[in-house]
């Protein structure tokens, strides 16, 4: 469809009809028909009285609230601090860059790429502020792949973190629609010719008023990998985040009292909800790292006296190396996300530290966690029960409900879910009979809790990664030495899971550990190296059926 098509399909009317802030409409031209939505649940108080108006940024930086902190630590980042005030203050200043610097207007999509710092949490702010819409990026990305996002919703602005600009920029030099990028340091303050966006800030002031955005105005895009090999971007709305708050937040109990630190990167939901929509929401403070490391976790921990820790499971085994080495006597919770939790690690990290992770499950197309065991559990293995606002249940081939003990697909309902741009192929195969039937295999046992098998289709969790094995398989296959390829998942220890790439080449006798260290290299230098693939075999040819078909199966079992 043409970019004008498109354009021609947004609606300043939203499907509630309430009218819309946003005058860019781009994004709305994509959005899957309202049919093909999930049906969304807001029964339950607070959801239930949410205004038709609201922005993210107002909710979150409430003046009412947040002049009763003042000079309360909001960030804490390498021996420097934000307090609440001045986290207002770098939010208004960058919202008025953007309007009367940049000529952002509302709708106009604003990619971000930092590593977590206060300077990003205040950019993401400022863009909902703005009335722009959020997409936020790993440090670890490629240029090939910000070019896919930048093209894929027509990014006007990028803000990116100085440190990170040469792959900004090549993606910048092929970017069809991307007009600005501006650079800036992590606590805002370089004053050097690069960090622009540093230096424009200090030229204004404060009191920026908020775009009186819809509830129901796109907030932010997350993208998410898929099986097909390109991610696919979801769509979240200004209500969607504020709900998060009043689920899992309410469950593990963030409040003002809250230190809060952890491992995810702020360009996923998971991150994004747990280290700056929840704290600033209830007035907590959060202590950045620059790299999540073990070590800078648990230094951060032993330095800001960190309450509450979140991350992936490969993070928490990594720390229990180190932890003699820290004092974290401070911690009272630890949640664990991104992959299913072990036993194994759940017992060791309980013997050693005395805490209990808390085994939390979410996904991009929910913005946040959407079910959780209790923190007060006796953490039995389980991913626990919906958060407040979610109904949950097992269905079969069919989409029928399952019983008791019996293994199925987890559909979900709740006040936040999916909403694929421009892919009714997607949309139609997650959302069935208005649930969302998540890519998963779980069943729920006689008590109601909810338990893990297995993944659905292919794709890998690594380290609390998600890995198209596509993807890897497309780069890989760019090779001039690879004649065929596939890319598998395989049980580790420590990763959970490790990509593992089955490789033919074109002559077999260079099958050698010089070649599949090339290889290995060749992912790295093309995408996100976290997705390269650590083990790889060479085969002869690739197992197929009858018709062609990879077996994948037959690779996972050699």
């Amino acid at each position: 469809m043409s970019v004008e098509a498109i354009e021609q399909r947004g609606s300043r009317r939203l499907p509630g009809g309430v009218a819309s802030a946003h005058t860019d409409r781009y994004v709305y031209g994509m959005m899957p028909p309202a049919e093909l939505w999930p049906e969304f649940d807001y029964s339950i108080e607070p959801l239930a009285s949410f205004p038709d108006f609201m922005n993210v940024a107002d909710v979150l930086l409430d003046p009412a609230d947040k002049e009763v902190l003042g000079d309360k630590p909001v960030f804490h980042y390498e021996g420097q601090t934000w307090s609440y005030r001045q986290l207002r203050e770098h939010v208004d200043r960058i919202a008025r860059v953007l309007v009367e610097d940049y000529g952002l207007v509302p709708g106009n999509r604003v990619l971000l790429r930092s590593a977590n710092t206060p300077m990003l949490a205040a950019c993401w702010l400022a863009v909902l502020k703005a009335g722009g819409i959020c997409v936020t990026t790993m440090s670890l990305l490629k240029a090939q792949e910000l070019g896919f996002i930048v093209n894929r919703v027509r990014v006007r602005v990028a803000l990116c973190e100085e440190s990170l600009a040469d792959e900004m920029q090549a993606a910048a030099r092929s970017a069809q629609c991307l007009e600005r990028v501006a650079y800036f340091t992590p606590m805002g303050t370089d004053a050097s010719q690069a960090a622009d966006l540093d230096r424009a800030l200090r030229s204004k002031t404060t009191g920026f008023a908020s775009v009186r955005t819809a509830a129901d105005d796109i907030a932010l895009i997350a993208f998410t990998s898929g099986t097909t090999g390109n991610p696919k971007a979801t769509v979240h709305f200004h209500r969607d985040v504020i709900a998060t708050t009043h689920g899992f937040a309410r469950v593990f109990g963030v409040d003002a009292n809250d230190v809060v630190c952890g491992s995810p990167s702020m360009a996923f939901t998971y991150g994004l909800a747990v280290l700056l929509v929840f704290p600033v929401r209830f007035g907590a403070t959060v202590a950045l790292v620059s790299r999540p490391t073990p070590q800078q976790i648990l230094s951060a921990v032993e330095r800001y006296r960190v309450t509450s820790l979140y991350g992936v499971p490969t993070a928490y085994r990594q720390m229990l190396e180190h932890l003699d080495r820290f004092d974290i006597s401070s911690l009272r919770k630890c949640a664990s996300s991104g992959e299913n939790l072990q036993s194994s690690l759940r017992n060791a990290w309980r013997e050693r530290t005395g805490i209990g992770l808390v085994n939390c499950y979410g996904a991009t197309e929910f913005v946040a966690t959407v079910m959780s065991e209790s923190p007060a559990g006796d953490g039995s293995g389980s991913a626990g029960m919906p958060v407040p606002g979610y109904t949950a249940r097992i269905v079969g081939r069919e989409g029928q409900p399952l019983p008791v003990n019996e293994n199925g697909r987890l559909a979900l309902r709740g006040p936040t879910g999916c909403r694929y741009l421009d892919d009714l192929e997607h949309q139609q195969a997650y959302v069935q009979d208005g649930w969302n039937v998540v890519s998963d295999i779980f069943f729920q046992d006689a008590d109601g809790l909810f338990w893990f098998v297995d993944r659905a289709d292919d794709m890998i969790i690594s380290s609390g990664h998600n890995i198209s094995p596509q993807e890897v398989e497309r780069v890989l296959g760019e090779h001039p030495m690879v004649r065929e390829c596939a890319v598998i998942g395989v049980d580790d220890a420590v990763r959970g899971k490790l990509v593992r790439a089955c490789v033919v080449l074109h002559d077999r006798a260079q099958a050698t550990k010089e070649t599949a260290a090339s290889l290995q290299e060749f992912v790295k230098n093309r995408i996100a190296p976290y997705k390269y693939p650590r083990d790889i075999r060479f085969y002869d040819e690739l197992p197929r059926t009858q018709t062609g078909k990879l077996q994948r199966q037959r690779l996972r079992s050699d």
